[in-house]
């Protein structure tokens, strides 16, 4: 089972007003485990970058001046990607810049999501923990994920931290199949059932002392002694 963890910067928030695309970072899970294959590109937008997105990822027009266009990665882009399920965190937005500039190049190539399964992250982050925050750093810290170097939002930086998180929100490094269309929660719970039913090596009985004995003993003592009932010897 392969898998592409997927994130985009723009240069702006709304795909409609001709926001484009300027970075893309992409990480690879086959039998989810990380392969150590990327992919990274920054891309040249042929616009001005909005100052509010510029603050977010700290990448200026001038620093894209002498990168590709999106064209000319277009397809080393779609050969890393493959047939490969996506896993995006708020999938709606870098899929319609993705498709966006996809259209642009009059390929005939299909929508992103009619070729795979996307899986969104934060939708499923939703799921697991409603009414709470569910962004890429609140996730970090409740999975004990590492994002101190995480100054400013970067695509490829973002991807390898979410493909950690997803990882861990759905139950570690398990050679375990979605093939059968089994959820992601429903994946994880069988995890954690498999490693509390695994064998494990007997506990050690520790018998108590005689002053823990005698504790115990008063300790009863005084519950009955007001009226309670023990429901232990």
């Amino acid at each position: 089972m392969r898998q592409v963890v997927l994130d985009t910067e723009t240069t702006g928030l709304e795909v409609e007003q001709g926001h484009r695309i300027i970075e893309i970072g992409c990480v690879e899970l086959v039998n989810r485990r990380l392969t150590g294959r990327r992919f990274h590109q920054y891309v040249n937008p042929e616009r001005d970058i909005d100052a509010g997105a510029e603050s977010v990822h700290g990448i200026t027009t001038e620093a894209l001046a002498d990168k590709p266009l999106f064209a000319q990665i277009a397809g080393e882009l779609l050969e890393f990607l493959g047939d490969a399920d996506l896993i995006i965190h708020n999938a709606a937005f870098d899929l319609g810049f993705l498709n966006a500039e996809l259209a642009r190049l009059a390929l005939g190539v299909p929508r992103l999501e009619a070729q795979r399964t996307i899986v969104d992250s934060l939708a499923l982050a939703r799921r697991l923990h409603p009414g709470q925050k569910n962004n890429l750093d609140a996730l970090c810290r409740r999975y004990g994920v590492d994002n101190a170097h995480r100054e400013l939002h970067g695509a490829l930086l973002d991807a390898e931290l979410l493909a950690d998180v997803y990882l861990l929100m759905t139950g570690g490094q398990a050679a375990l199949s979605f093939d059968s269309g089994e959820s992601p929660e429903r994946a994880a719970a069988t995890t954690t059932h498999r490693k509390l039913t695994a064998p494990r090596a007997a506990l050690p009985i520790i018998p108590p002392t005689a002053e823990e004995l005698a504790a115990h003993a008063a300790r009863l003592a005084a519950i009955a002694k007001r009226g309670g009932r023990c429901l232990w010897p």
